[in-house]
């Protein structure tokens, strides 16, 4: 196997960073063709297409962004050997995750918790919608995005959906909202009532569940975002329809208490990724047996 070349790892390095082969020639004061001759020999070397060209873009392919990672790792190793001969930090693989802004903070930190102060990962959290991240993720941006409705799954873009945890979904508010009330169609029949938007499957069921009870429920929010449902009740706006996970801590200390489990309702997470022919090995450690 011949000798790695890093003169040639640099041209690429340069190259993927400016994201321009003319600007990158200018700035290093050489012919484009000599810089293109160079990346064409690590292509060689590796075996792999680093680029695509669309239009007078160059983009990374997957191998692209493999080399770049690690070619990230490479030169910031060797900034850090000129400046100082006394070690400061560990090379470190970067993991780039990305999860809808809505989504419980509770849930992104037990999917984390994993690798939560490992010195060797790097973690990139990006939030966002649906639509963004997915975008993110099919231009490998991301390397995993969490989501709570699986996306389409086609020829063209083969997302996989990888189902994490399906967490019930209750009753929950404040000790004084409550006041010792468990029966479920009193709670739903008189108390004011936090919900999920309507589009999403955990209030597709509530509305089904009231159906059946024959409740018409005084609705005080229809909210999106996790976050603010937990604020609004906290404050005893009303009795919220969301899983226990995202007011765990508010359950644990007695700030809030939980009525009623409603039957058959639940919240599913997926971590969504892209099929590759080069996985991060972070996430395949993540999601090792946590998929159901």
């Amino acid at each position: 196997m011949a000798e790695f070349n890093y003169h040639h790892l640099r041209y690429f390095w340069a190259v993927a960073h400016d994201g321009n082969l003319t600007r990158t020639a200018e700035r290093l004061n050489l012919s484009q063709s000599a810089v293109s001759v160079q990346i064409k020999h690590l292509e060689a070397s590796l075996g792999h297409a680093l680029f695509e060209r669309r239009g007078r873009q160059l983009i990374l392919t997957e191998a692209g962004r493999i080399a770049l990672d690690h070619a990230d790792a490479i030169f910031a190793a060797g900034r850090e050997l000129i400046g100082t001969l006394q070690e400061k930090g560990r090379s470190r693989q970067a993991i780039r995750i990305g999860a809808l802004a809505t989504l419980s903070r509770n849930f992104q930190l037990e999917f984390l918790r994993p690798i939560l102060g490992r010195a060797d990962v790097e973690i990139i959290l990006r939030s966002g919608t649906s639509a963004d991240l997915l975008g993110a993720l099919e231009a490998l941006n991301l390397d995993v995005v969490l989501i709570n409705r699986p996306p389409a799954r086609d020829a063209v873009t083969p997302f996989v959906s990888h189902r994490l945890s399906d967490q019930p979904v209750a009753l929950v508010g404040t000790p004084d909202l409550l006041d010792g009330t468990s029966d479920i169609a009193e709670v739903l029949a008189h108390k004011p009532i936090i919900l999920p938007t309507a589009e999403t499957a955990v209030r597709i069921g509530f509305d089904a569940l009231t159906d059946r009870l024959g409740i018409r429920p005084q609705i005080a929010a229809e909210v999106e975002d996790m976050a603010m449902m937990r604020l609004l009740t906290r404050e005893g706006a009303g009795v919220a329809v969301l899983p226990p996970i995202v007011v765990q801590d508010e359950l644990s200390s007695g700030m809030l208490v939980l009525a009623h489990r409603l039957p058959e309702i639940a919240e599913t997470f997926f971590a969504v990724t892209l099929t590759r022919r080069f996985p991060n090995p972070i996430l395949t450690e993540l999601l090792e047996d946590r998929a159901l």
